[in-house]
C-alpha cells in the first residue's frame, strides 16, 4: 500500500497534488539580504561619500607635499 502511494506521488506533480489537496501554491523563499553591509557596499550605495573621500585624500597629499618642501 505504501509503495503504491509513493509511486503515485512521484508520478503526480507537486503543484497538481497541492491543488487537489486544497493547499495554496508553494511560496518561493527569497534569499536573505545581509542586514550589516560591509564598508564597500555602503560606499557603493552612497554616491557623494567616495567623492568627498577622494578630495580629502588629494588635499592631504597637497598639504603633505607643501610641508615636505618647506623643510
Amino acid at each position: 500500500m505504501i509503495s503504491k502511494v509513493a509511486e503515485f506521488l512521484q508520478i503526480m506533480g507537486e503543484a497538481k497534488r497541492r491543488k487537489e489537496q486544497g493547499l495554496p501554491p508553494r511560496n518561493i523563499k527569497k534569499e536573505k539580504t545581509n542586514d550589516n553591509p560591509n564598508i564597500f557596499q555602503k560606499l557603493r550605495r552612497n554616491q557623494i561619500l567616495p567623492i568627498v573621500l577622494a578630495f580629502g585624500f588629494v588635499i592631504f597629499l597637497i598639504v603633505d607635499l607643501v610641508r615636505y618642501y618647506n623643510q
